[in-house]
């Protein structure tokens, strides 16, 4: 452990250096983010940290670099014997819809594809991917084998972030003190650790879009990035989306898809977590509404489209359709609570 006038110099001209309105090349934000995750600053010296980047755009060398450094130390695991998707969003649209993502992810497990999903408690949002498994019952792990068996039993695993990756870890009491939206959000998804090759990913701007955009284009991934116009990092069906994939960008309309524009407050989530699992039950169990069905149904067959890129997203929507109408996402459920 360094010792604390040096770590304290060190924050100061890193502070200094946001204050005056510089950016970090790759390897200089790797490194701060390494040290960050390994415990070099105090809280006070992260939280300011964080809330300079509140307050300015991050750049593409800046976002590489944290992203480098997540990857570089969380804990490896080796799932290259299979075909997986994460669908994960960034969160921090201040929507506070309900779990739309992690009911999409059932449902395309249900359809027979192979899930990773990457999730934490929420932040800027009160009921989280991790809140909702935890409170339906679910034991997170880091195990590789366990979850290898979820894979192989239920067709989806769960990747509790903070299990896998120190910094996720280091800065979770910063960010629920702050409660509103970080970079930390614009990492989360590029930070599975199980690296599936297929990923759908909502994003909470069209900047950041296009910043993911551009990363993804560096990878072999097949993917799909979403961003709902009125700020969603979803398919919301409020209006229309903007999606970004191999074959370029593309304006989407609600009616391309065949249906009727919701309402904000049709997709609306729980006050408590309490009752964002009661949505999240009713839609497993076929008691939820239209608009919460399509809603995670869309959602459902853009992230099974990424995988399937020869299929008509009416194709996927039908694949979607009959894993939830079927029970089969309920019972991956299920098979994944029962371990």
């Amino acid at each position: 452990m360094r010792q604390p006038f040096f770590v304290y110099t060190v924050m100061k001209k890193i502070l200094n250096h946001l204050f005056e309105n510089k950016t970090f090349s790759r390897a200089e934000a790797q490194k701060i983010l390494t040290s960050i995750a390994l415990g070099e600053f105090n809280h006070s010296q992260i939280a300011a940290f964080i809330t300079a980047y509140g307050m300015r755009n991050i750049t593409v060398e800046e976002l590489q670099g944290f992203r480098d450094a997540m990857l570089d130390l969380c804990l490896k695991v080796d799932f290259s014997d299979f075909e997986l998707i994460d669908l994960c969003g960034t969160g921090g649209d201040g929507k506070d819809t309900f779990n739309i993502s992690t009911l999409a992810s059932f449902v395309v497990a249900g359809a027979g594809h192979q899930v990773a999903k990457h999730g934490n408690y929420g932040v800027s949002s009160g009921c989280g991917s991790s809140n909702v498994m935890e409170y339906l019952g679910y034991s997170f792990t880091n195990d590789e084998a366990e979850l290898k068996r979820s894979l192989d039993r239920a067709g989806i695993c769960f990747i509790h972030a903070p299990l896998f990756n120190p910094a996720m870890k280091t800065v979770a009491p910063i960010r629920r003190e702050l409660g509103v939206k970080t970079f930390f959000n614009m990492l989360g998804p590029m930070c599975n650790p199980a690296k599936p090759k297929n990923q759908m990913v909502g994003v909470f701007s069209l900047e950041l879009a296009r910043i993911y955009a551009y990363l993804y284009q560096q990878t072999d991934k097949n993917y799909s990035i979403v961003h709902a116009v009125d700020g969603f990092d979803e398919v919301s069906l409020t209006c229309d989306f903007k999606t970004f994939t191999k074959k370029g960008e593309a304006l989407l309309k609600v009616s391309d898809l065949g249906f009727e524009q919701l309402q904000e407050n049709q997709i609306q989530g729980g006050d408590t977590i309490e009752s964002s699992a009661k949505i999240f039950m009713d839609v497993l169990e076929g008691n939820a509404t239209d608009a919460q069905n399509n809603v995670v149904l869309c959602n459902s067959a853009l992230a099974i489209q990424t995988i399937k890129q020869d299929k008509t997203f009416a194709d996927c929507y039908y694949e979607a359709e009959e894993s939830l109408m079927s029970k089969r996402a309920l019972e991956s459920f299920k098979k994944l609570i029962e371990g």
